[in-house]
């Protein structure tokens, strides 16, 4: 059995995390603060670790960096709510294995802790790629044709599951619980209105309204 430790001072996040870990076979620890998370992840007891960057004591990055320094090489999967590409690199680049913003669909973060534990980093497809459209995973660049676009966190996370799925109709419900997870509300238009900030950006011909269904990207 993979033990996960789960640094996250955010008692709701910790939880949900803790709940749908354990349902899938895992064992789990969770620490509140970044001194405690540095020592827990050093010991040896541990196969991964989630990593919340907003740590009181020691930040995130605090902690991944004092791990390195150390030569631990236990895997670690970030969890932010900083949407800056600045941070995304920098988490990475400091050793992070990977990187998701919240919030989060917990089946996405499954599937990513469960890769980190196989030992499947350098396998994972890094860039998803639709027509002219690409997203870079690592750097969590967009590019439009020859254009470079500046997406935040919530549009980048949504045009990653159209491009995980090109060509298929996704409901509302769908988008929803994939970029919102455990903070999506079935009766929000949060989804249309993202929806048309990547029009904007992207390029209005590049997801279609399937009326009474969803949307759909297509290839531009």
């Amino acid at each position: 059995m993979s033990r996960v430790l789960i640094a996250e001072d955010e008692a709701r996040i910790a939880a949900f995390v803790e709940k749908g870990l354990r349902a899938n076979g895992f064992a789990t620890a969770v620490v509140a603060d970044g001194r405690t998370a540095r020592a827990a992840a050093a010991s040896g007891d541990f196969d991964l670790m989630i990593l919340d960057i907003g740590l009181p004591g020691m930040d995130g990055f605090e902690v991944l960096r004092a791990l390195r320094a150390d030569r631990v090489t236990i895997p670690v999967v970030i969890l932010t709510a900083r949407d800056s590409v600045q941070d995304t690199v920098a988490a990475l680049e400091g050793g992070a294995d990977d990187y998701m913003p919240k919030p989060f669909r917990f089946e996405e973060l499954l599937a990513r802790v469960r890769l980190r534990l196989s030992g499947g980093r350098q396998t994972e497809t890094t860039v998803l790629t639709c027509g002219d459209l690409s997203l870079d995973l690592r750097t969590r660049r967009a590019q439009a044709g020859s254009r470079t676009v500046a997406l935040s966190a919530r549009e980048f996370a949504l045009a990653e599951t159209f491009l995980r799925h090109p060509g298929q109709v996704l409901a509302r419900e769908q988008l929803l619980s994939h970029v919102w997870g455990y903070d999506f509300d079935p009766g929000s238009n949060v989804v249309d209105v993202y929806v048309r900030y990547l029009r904007r950006k992207l390029g209005a011909d590049r997801i279609e309204t399937v009326r009474g269904m969803g949307y759909r990207l297509v290839a531009a």
